[in-house]
Order: structure tokens, then sequence, then C-alpha cells
């Protein structure tokens, strides 16, 4: 196979599923892992993927492959500086051997990123997630089924609520789509209920939101404000919700912007 089709299959294929580890991709091209990821680091200087741990993200257009307008990898990159800051503030809260719910999410995705070869047990309910600890020893894994919700590549419904009742979990990290009046908003109402699931299953909840997310309200309610222990956002919150934050009794953490 020529370089330069092999570099096309490689992005069709990253492309058609929006993620991919390296054995599938070396398997599948007839390749090796380090041509793969040579192959990968020219696509990533073009902007149209992202590497992980073990794996690759599809960063780029997927219009010729997928007709979701908001899939995860179209999402990824939205105020990505700010998602990037506030996993980098949130990650302090995780000690190695603790158990730790990850909801899906491009920020908590950040923040999944920079865990990758700690000590810990993991429950999420996220592919993009499971992916990026698919050859990470230093993880014990639980990925939660169900329906799968595309925009976030998450899975929700009865079957995922029934199975987040039997784990218990130290923290849980999770985002919403608005904040208002004192109150969370989610986009879908499966996922607030599967949410709501993972909150009684923790023992302490983090929220991690960029400032573009208050003011703003979305289908679902999921919760009051104040059910949530800690919110962790970018320097660009408005004095404001800074104010009804603290007003509700959240601890507040404004990430870094250096």
């Amino acid at each position: 196979m020529l370089i330069a089709e092999r570099h096309s299959r490689l992005q069709d294929l990253i492309a058609a599923r929006g993620m991919c580890d390296l054995d599938t991709l070396s398997r599948e091209l007839g390749v090796s892992q380090s041509t793969i990821r040579r192959d990968l680091e020219l696509l990533e200087q073009r902007g149209v993927v992202k590497r992980t741990h073990g794996g690759v993200v599809w960063l780029g257009d997927r219009t010729a492959h997928s007709t979701r307008p908001y899939a995860f990898d179209q999402r990824l990159t939205h105020r990505e500086d700010a998602k990037r800051q506030i996993a980098h503030a949130a990650r302090p809260f995780v000690r190695p051997g603790q158990t730790i719910v990850i909801d899906g999410g491009t920020t908590t995705f950040h923040l999944a990123q920079q865990l990758v070869g700690q000590r810990l047990q993991l429950v999420t309910n996220s592919l993009p997630i499971a992916n990026l600890f698919l050859n990470d020893d230093n993880v014990e894994m639980i990925v939660i089924g169900g329906l799968l919700y595309p925009r976030y590549g998450v899975f929700l419904g009865p079957m995922a609520e029934s199975q987040l009742a039997t784990v218990h979990a130290t923290t849980m990290f999770f985002g919403a789509a608005g904040i208002l009046d004192g109150a969370l908003y989610n986009q879908n109402l499966l996922l607030v209920e599967s949410q709501r699931r993972m909150m009684q299953q923790a023992q302490e909840v983090i929220l991690l939101v960029d400032s573009s997310k208050f003011g703003q309200q979305a289908l679902a309610r999921l919760c009051e404000l104040g059910e949530v222990g800690i919110v962790v956002t970018d320097a660009g919150l408005p004095p404001e919700h800074r104010a009804a934050i603290e007003a509700a009794g959240c601890r507040l953490v404004i990430a870094d912007e250096s």
C-alpha cells in the first residue's frame, strides 16, 4: 500500500468511527503501531485528529461520514482552552487509589486525559473516556452500558441507571448545559436521570463547567446548585454568578489561565 493511500484510508477510518485505538488501526491497515503513530502525528499537525493514550479522536469535519450536527468529536474543541484549564484545576481532587465516577462530556474528557496512568478505579458511561484507558494497566475501569446517546457518546436509560445503582464512589465529576436561577440543566431527559443516579452514588459531587454555561437554560432540570459540593469553572465567570455559587453553599474553584 502506498503511503498516500495509507494516510487516506487511516483518515477515513478515524473520521467514520470518531475514535479508535492503535491496535485496531495497526491490524486493519497491516502496519506496525510505530508506523501508525507517525501517521497520526502528521494528521494531528493538520488539526484533524487528537492523539490520546493508546488511541486517537477525530476532530475534523465529519459531514461526509455522519449526519450528527453536534457529535462529541465536533464539540471537543469548542472553548478548548477553558476546558483544559478547568480540567487542570479539577485534577488535584483525584487521589491515587480512589473510586471515581466521570460522566460523559467534553470538559470531563479533558480531565480524564490528565488521569491516564494514575492508579484508580474508574466508573464511566462514556465511550470516548473509556477509550483513553484501553491500554492503561493502572486503571480498573467499569463501563456502564445502555442506550447510546451519540451527541455525548454516553450510555443512558434504565439499564445504565440499574448498573449505576450498584456502584459507590468517592467523587463524581460531571458537566451541565446550563446554570440558571440556582438550578442545573441538561439537554436530554435520560442524561439527567443518569446524572442524578451518579450523584446519589458518590460521596462528593464536582461540577466542571465553563463560564459560558451560566445564565443558560436547557430542556431538563437536573438539580439545585446547592446539591453540588464544588464548582470548577474558568476566570470568565461574571461576579453575579460567583456570588450565586457561594450563596448556594458550594465551594468555588476558578481555573488558572496560565
